[in-house]
């Protein structure tokens, strides 16, 4: 994964060793490119590169620790980074349902899909109905749009400890 040698044997939702760098570039349209960590020190310097890095996993494991100590595992996310001034700023949202894949930990399985507090319900309504992932983009039903707004909120509920109002 992104020049990252994998562990043999994993299942699906099988945790990790250890968390993982995993850059991504925008590409010219679709979704983001998946690169090496030397292919964005190209880029981007391999000093700067290797801050990213840093950075990232940081970012990473005080959320994630934060969020299992909630009842949630944080199973992924992104972190989307510029540079203002010559120096690097985190931009956009971070450690959300729309940025991360949330798993209840106590319903955590490995070897299967996993439930979940994020966008993946969409997601798989979306494949449901066939969708080929190009524009224009179809209307959610309201019962998805209702079920995946009830999970966001019970995200922000055990993390945060209060209600969303």
């Amino acid at each position: 994964m992104c020049g990252v040698a994998l562990p043999a044997g994993l299942r699906e939702s099988d945790r990790l060793p250890a968390p993982i760098f995993t850059p991504a570039t925008k590409a010219e349209s679709g979704h983001d490119l998946n690169i090496s960590e030397a292919e964005a020190g190209a880029i981007v310097g391999v000093e700067r590169i290797g801050k990213l890095r840093d950075d990232t996993l940081a970012l990473y494991g005080r959320g994630a620790r934060h969020a299992e100590g909630r009842g949630i595992l944080v199973a992924d996310t992104k972190f989307e980074f510029g540079v203002l001034g010559g120096e690097l700023v985190l931009i956009d949202e971070v450690l959300t349902p729309d940025s991360s894949r949330f798993w209840p930990a106590d319903q955590y399985a490995p070897g299967r899909s996993q439930p979940s507090f994020d966008k993946q319900y969409v997601r798989d309504y979306l494949e449901t109905i066939g969708w080929n992932k190009q524009p224009p983009v179809p209307t959610l039903p309201d019962d998805v749009v209702m079920r995946t707004r009830e999970k966001y909120l019970e995200a922000y509920r055990l993390i945060s400890g209060r209600e969303l109002q």
